[in-house]
């Protein structure tokens, strides 16, 4: 039996559309229902369940006659749309039989980046499990644009992981474990622990399977166990149809095994939840500053500007060479930037104000990469 899995307490458990879905691109409400009968169980024995459910797009594809997934955001947001009031009204429903209600819980990368929409993610995440209620997390596909997407549901859930301190997340897929190769040619096998990147060397890994509904494939799946793992949180990847075994510390699937100490939560998601929407450049003792001293950004040591920025976006510091160093959220627009470059913040609020007195980035909202 896994320690790491029998001894969680607060577990999250992220399953993939075509693990919900028929080929048809509606519901499977057996599947559902199983899946939900494993979660009330473990809720029933005490612990906490986190459910992040793809499937919202998927489930709107049959209503709307779409035959497949569409590629345009458009699209894809009408039908998530459609589907994700008809896949949390059957979770709701069938938890209901387990006496348990959920809460839905809609999010964008806005909401894991910005200092007050993280807390408040936090706190309804918190505030609904101390409530034993089941938490159903997925993208707001509705609203979210390209710039401001976390791109598939592998990724958040590790996220959330990481959000709600949990003991381990539970990956559910189409294909029972990672494998050597392609699991349906002779010859590949299964690898049963991932302890480091060496365990992964030489393996190929796959893009999203042929029923077309999901966003990821494998290539996703073990990027998500990178980044809970780099979180100290362990990471169990197997099929859908093994989840009562694989949450029951059994054998099954593949364990990827966590880093021994667990980093500041916001920061963690500030570094794997972005994307930059501009760039910082900085001269030499500003770099020393940041990543040697840990320091602030100051506009005296940045000696250019790139993107179209606002105050609270996230953007990369960036060497001389144009290697990324640091992200942070910046403290200014971007068209405000180039006249504050080289000054000092003594002279800039002689001159300006004293709101010029500040830093471009604080300390507090700044990673190293």
């Amino acid at each position: 039996m896994r320690e790491a899995v029998t001894a969680a307490r607060r577990i999250v458990v992220k399953v993939g559309s075509s693990s919900l879905t028929t080929a048809a691109g509606g519901l499977d409400t057996g599947r559902v229902d199983n899946l939900t009968g494993v979660l009330a169980g473990l809720v029933a024995d005490g612990r906490e369940v986190v459910l992040v459910s793809s499937g919202a797009i998927a489930a709107g594809l049959a209503p709307l006659g779409l035959a497949r997934r569409p590629r345009d955001l458009a699209t894809q947001q009408a039908a998530a749309s459609v589907g994700q009031g008809l896949l949390i009204g059957h979770y709701a429903a069938s938890f209901a039989r387990h006496g348990l209600t959920v809460g839905q819980v809609l999010l964008t990368v806005d909401d894991v980046t910005r200092r007050a929409h993280y807390r408040n993610a936090f706190r309804t995440l918190r505030k609904l499990l101390d409530l034993r209620a089941v938490p159903i997390v997925n993208e707001n596909d509705t609203v979210a644009t390209d710039e401001i997407r976390f791109g598939d549901n592998d990724r958040l859930a590790a996220l959330v992981a990481a959000l709600v301190d949990a003991d381990l997340l539970v990956l559910l897929s189409d294909v029972d474990a990672l494998y050597t190769g392609d699991p349906t040619r002779p010859g590949t096998t299964r690898i049963t622990d991932v302890h480091s990147e060496a365990d992964l060397a030489g393996i190929a890994i796959g893009r999203a399977g042929k029923a077309g509904v999901g966003t990821g494939g494998m290539v996703t799946k073990v990027e998500a166990a990178r980044i809970a793992t780099g979180a100290s949180i362990p990471v169990v990847l197997t099929g859908a149809p093994l989840a009562a075994a694989a949450l029951a510390g059994e054998p099954v699937g593949t364990l990827f095994h966590p880093v021994p100490q667990r980093p500041a939560a916001r920061l963690f998601w500030l570094a794997h939840a972005t994307s930059p929407r501009g760039r910082l450049h900085l001269d030499s003792g500003a770099v020393q500053a940041v990543v040697a001293r840990r320091k602030s950004l100051l506009p005296a040591g940045i000696t250019a500007v790139d993107g179209a920025f606002t105050a609270g976006d996230p953007v990369d510091l960036v060497d001389d060479s144009g290697a990324p160093v640091a992200r942070g959220l910046v403290n200014y627009d971007a068209v405000e930037l180039p006249a504050l470059l080289g000054r000092s913040t003594v002279e800039l609020a002689a001159a300006l104000g004293p709101a010029y007195e500040r830093e471009v980035v604080h300390r507090d909202d700044l990673v190293l990469l």
